[in-house]
C-alpha cells in the first residue's frame, strides 16, 4: 500500500526527518507515535503530499507521489485525510461537507453521491445532524462527520492525523471502535497520535524520534467495542 525509501525533509535548518524508510502493506492498521517534533505529523502529510520530501520516494499503491509532476489528484483520490482540526467548512452544513469531494474527485452524479453520503453519516451516528452546520456540532460529532467525509470517497487508504486529539475519554474509544470497524473491512490506516490508549488500538507500532524510526513492532490490539460496552457497564443506567 505504501513503500518510504530514504525519505528527508527539512523546514530550514530544522530537520524534521532523517532517511525515513517504511513499508505499509495493505490491510494493516500502522500508528505513529512520538514526542512532539518528532516528525510523526509531517511523515503523515508527506504521505499525501500536502508537504513536499527534500529527497527520497513514496509510493502509493506502486504510483510515486513525492516527485510525479501529473496525477498527484489521481492518487490522492484513493486516501482519505483526517484531520485533527477538523477541517470542515463552516459555511457548509454536515450533508453539503460529505456531498462535495465525490462530485469534484470522483466525477459521481448528484443523486449517487447523496445515496452514499445518507448510508455513511447513519454509519457514523449522524444522519440526524445532516441540516446542522460545524459551529452547532461538539467536538466528537465533528471527528465523527469528518470521518465520514473522508471516506465517502471509497478509498483505499486512511491517514489520521490526531483523530482524537480534541475528544473525552469515550468519545476517543467510541471513534476508535469506529475506525477498528473500517480496519476490520479491509480499510489501510495510518494514525498520528501522542496517546498510548489510542495506539493500544492499532495493529503496528511505530515510534519516531528526530525524525527516525527507532521501533517498528506488531501490536495485540485492544477491542474498542469491549472497551466501550464496559463503560457504558460501569456507569449504570441512564
Amino acid at each position: 500500500m505504501i513503500e518510504i525509501e530514504d525519505v528527508h525533509k527539512s523546514f530550514g535548518q530544522n530537520r524534521i526527518l532523517a532517511g525515513v524508510n517504511l513499508s505499509v502493506a495493505a490491510g494493516e492498521k500502522l500508528v505513529v507515535l512520538g514526542p512532539s517534533g518528532s516528525g510523526k505529523s509531517t511523515l503523515l502529510r508527506c504521505i499525501n503530499r500536502l508537504e513536499e520530501v527534500d529527497s527520497g520516494a513514496i509510493r502509493i499503491l506502486g504510483r510515486d507521489i513525492a516527485s510525479a509532476r501529473r496525477g498527484v489528484h489521481d492518487i490522492r483520490a484513493d486516501v482519505g485525510m483526517v484531520f485533527q482540526g477538523f477541517h470542515l467548512f463552516p459555511h457548509m452544513n454536515v450533508f453539503e461537507n460529505i456531498c462535495l469531494a465525490p462530485q469534484r474527485v470522483r466525477g459521481w452524479d448528484r443523486l449517487e453521491t447523496e445515496r452514499y453520503a445518507r448510508e455513511l453519516l447513519e454509519r457514523v451516528g449522524m444522519s440526524h445532524k445532516m441540516t446542522a452546520y460545524p459551529s452547532e456540532l461538539s467536538g466528537g460529532q465533528q471527528q465523527r462527520v469528518a470521518l465520514a467525509r473522508a471516506l465517502v470517497t471509497a478509498p483505499a487508504l486512511v491517514l489520521a492525523d490526531e483523530p482524537t486529539g480534541n475528544l473525552d475519554t469515550r468519545t476517543t474509544v467510541d471513534v476508535m471502535a469506529l475506525l477498528q470497524q473500517l480496519h476490520a473491512e479491509g480499510v489501510t490506516m495510518v494514525v498520528v497520535t501522542h496517546e498510548e490508549e489510542v495506539a493500544a488500538y492499532c495493529t503496528r507500532r511505530l515510534v519516531l524520534r528526530d525524525g527516525r524510526i527507532v521501533e517498528d513492532s506488531p501490536v495485540t490490539p485492544r477491542d474498542a467495542s469491549a472497551d466501550l460496552a464496559a463503560m457504558d457497564a460501569a456507569r449504570g443506567p441512564a
